[in-house]
């Protein structure tokens, strides 16, 4: 999906896959859950924060109207979507895409567990592989950070 905001971030962007479950299905009474691929990314805030600066509709091109106006009503809007960005590229990374848009992985929520709406490229193929992705965001005033893993 590139990166327009040379934003990458950190990782071999490939997916690795086992079972992080720790279960053997019948075993322990529920059928066994199996990650399908793991992408992770890592950024710094400010680094974001100049780029969005620098270059007007930088922001509209990376985040749907929703991240945006989530991120606007935070305190320091650059770390929301600097989580966001981190979210859209690893969901790239667990999914192996190389084409698609930014705007077809989406993180919607702000009060609980984050989820994601895939639409596009992202969500055929989710679809193809049978995979629901999930997400885990963080951040610190300096770096932001997801994980996407593929469960079947």
């Amino acid at each position: 999906m590139g990166d327009p905001a040379g934003t990458e971030g950190v990782g071999s962007g490939r997916p690795s896959g086992g079972d992080l479950t720790g279960t053997e299905g019948l075993e322990s009474g529920r059928p066994s859950t199996s990650t399908e691929g793991v992408g992770i990314d890592l950024l710094d805030v400010d680094r974001l924060e100049r780029a969005l600066r620098r270059r007007p509709g930088l922001a509209e091109r990376l985040f749907t109207d929703g991240e945006r106006a989530y991120a606007a009503s935070r305190g320091r809007p650059a770390m929301h979507l600097a989580a966001r960005f981190c979210a859209k590229e690893a969901v790239a990374k667990a999914l192996s895409l190389t084409d698609g848009t930014w705007l077809e992985v989406e993180v919607i929520g702000g009060d609980g567990p984050p989820r994601l709406r895939l639409s596009g490229r992202a969500a055929e193929r989710a679809a193809e592989l049978g995979a629901e992705v999930r997400v885990s965001l963080t951040h610190t005033r300096g770096m932001a950070a997801a994980v996407a893993v593929l469960w079947r």
